[in-house]
């Protein structure tokens, strides 16, 4: 949880869209901070839960589907290239035939 707030530091965003278990006091003011607006539903165990938009966080599924086509490729799941402009080449051609699909 702490090195992701790492991972949002300095990113130029306005939404934070993530899963119920980043759900955490410190990730929601690292967040903040950025300045972003998190959008994390809160754990049911929460005694203060914080608010969230529902309709934008169901859009977090379509990236979550996407990832998962591109993973049926081989190639793209298992990391094969060396360089990452092999592999970025192979993921853009996988797109492609996802998206003429």
């Amino acid at each position: 949880m702490v090195r992701a707030a790492a991972l949002i530091e300095g990113l130029g965003c306005d939404l934070v869209i993530a899963d119920r278990a980043y759900d955490a006091e410190h990730f929601h003011d690292a967040i903040l901070d950025q300045p972003a607006q998190p959008v994390i539903p809160p754990r049911p165990n929460r005694r203060r839960p914080h608010a969230y938009d529902h309709h934008l966080y169901k859009e977090r599924n379509l990236v979550e589907r996407c990832f998962a086509k591109l993973k049926q490729f081989r190639r793209v799941a298992t990391c094969y290239d060396k360089l990452p402009l092999n592999f970025l080449g192979f993921i853009t051609l996988a797109a492609i035939v996802i998206w003429l699909k």
